[in-house]
């Protein structure tokens, strides 16, 4: 079990190798794009949760005025 968590375990000396290999592989000019793409994909993910939560209130509030009615 301890030998599982440990080859998760990230320290700096990993995560440097991890962002040189990064470098070297995409270059200096398409990292900031990649990160910009990324960057939008995590803000329409969560646009696209926000919806879905406000969507389920919006049902729940309606069940609650409805049951009243009732």
């Amino acid at each position: 079990m301890q030998t599982t968590l440990l080859l998760f375990a990230l320290g700096m000396p990993e995560i440097l190798l991890i962002a040189l290999v990064v470098l070297l592989l995409f270059g200096g000019k398409k990292i900031p794009e990649l990160m910009r793409g990324l960057g939008k994909g995590v803000n329409e993910f969560k646009k696209g949760m926000n919806d879905i939560e406000k969507e389920i209130n919006t049902d729940v509030q309606t069940e609650k005025k409805d049951q009243k009615k009732a």
